[in-house]
């Protein structure tokens, strides 16, 4: 296991001030589970998700002899997993209740670092999570699907905490959600993986849905998340530098679209989910005041995927931006998207 330290060092602290939190030590670092791959494991996850309850054995059914082992090894496999988890939601749960019940004026500064130095203490770990569950090549064979799920999963749970925190934060003055202020805290990053040798994905969440553009146009669109696909030109390329595309989680308020107000209007479909692509429509590249002066470049979105009424699960929405890419980069796209309705 990596003896180095994951995570910049502790908050500093005024002089003669006590504060409620433990320092914030250096975790193990999580095994990769690409490294644990014995055939027990490999038997015993065809038999158990990760998290599930055991279903007692059949009386009539001798057990297999290696299944207690595959067990074992499966534990050990997503035990520094949880464990990291576990600390970092003990984290978010010592940030709150430092918000709630140690707020005086000597504290502001302190309060006001707290967001942006746990966001960076999560990073590695979003990191080996979305790299370990969804980078090419995966993992294949029996772990394949589990392993992704529960990897996955975790990361969702972890996501859903910083959101939650952050928008707490917010609400106390310490934290700026604003798309269009450089210094605010709008998204935060949540991962990284490669779909190809020459492709990779990051991944980002706004903690409270932004316009899609300052000027609001394309009109009634708001963003949730973020991915950035970046292409390095392979070696032999004409290209020499990487590229960046932006791809968003959107919904359209249709009750704005009708000019009806949310009070008459069924809430079922007052927002419409979807997938697209930022299609940048200036300032001009060479004209560096334009951009200067401008607090958000105008664009376009280009809508690639309807999904319907109901917000996705952050899992769920890169799932299905990875068919869509994987439908225009590299091979044919699953089966299993096969039911996503292409929007216009």
């Amino acid at each position: 296991m990596a003896a180095e330290p994951w995570f910049a060092e502790p908050l500093p602290l005024s002089p003669g001030e006590t504060a409620p939190l433990d320092r914030l030590e250096p975790p193990e670092r999580p095994e990769d589970p690409r490294e644990l791959q014995p055939e027990a494991a490999q038997l015993s996850l065809l038999q158990e998700a990760p998290g599930s309850t055991p279903s007692p054995p059949d009386p009539m059914v001798p057990e297999p002899g290696p299944a207690a082992p595959a067990r074992l090894a499966l534990d050990a496999m997503f035990s520094p997993v949880t464990d990291q988890l576990r600390y970092l939601l003990k984290k978010a749960d010592d940030f709150q209740s430092y918000l709630l019940y140690s707020r005086d004026g000597v504290q502001k500064e302190q309060l006001a670092k707290v967001m942006p130095t746990f966001l960076k203490m999560c990073e590695p770990y979003f990191l080996y999570l979305e790299a370990a569950a969804r980078s090419v090549p995966a993992i294949y064979g029996a772990l394949q699907e589990l392993v992704r799920k529960g990897l996955l999963e975790i990361s969702q749970q972890l996501t859903l905490r910083l959101e939650q925190l952050i928008f707490m934060y917010a609400s106390f003055g310490f934290v700026d959600l604003e798309d269009t202020d450089p210094l605010s805290i709008s998204c935060f990053f949540c991962g990284r993986f490669s779909i190809g040798p020459s492709h990779e994905v990051s991944i980002f969440r706004y903690c409270s849905p932004a316009a899609y553009t300052a000027s609001r146009f394309p009109r009634y669109l708001y963003k949730k998340m973020r991915w950035n696909l970046e292409t390095t030109p392979e070696p032999n390329s004409r290209e020499q530098d990487p590229h960046v595309d932006y791809y968003f989680l959107c919904y359209r308020d249709t009750w704005e679209d009708s000019g009806q107000s949310p009070a008459n209007s069924c809430p079922q479909i007052q927002k419409l989910w979807s997938i697209g692509r930022w299609v940048p429509l200036g300032p001009a590249d060479d004209d560096l005041y334009s951009w200067i002066l401008c607090p958000q470049p105008p664009g376009d979105y280009q809508q690639l995927l309807t999904i319907g009424f109901e917000e996705p699960s952050h899992m769920l929405a890169t799932d299905l931006l990875v068919q869509v890419l994987m439908g225009q980069i590299g091979p044919a796209r699953p089966p299993s998207a096969a039911w996503v309705a292409q929007g216009s």
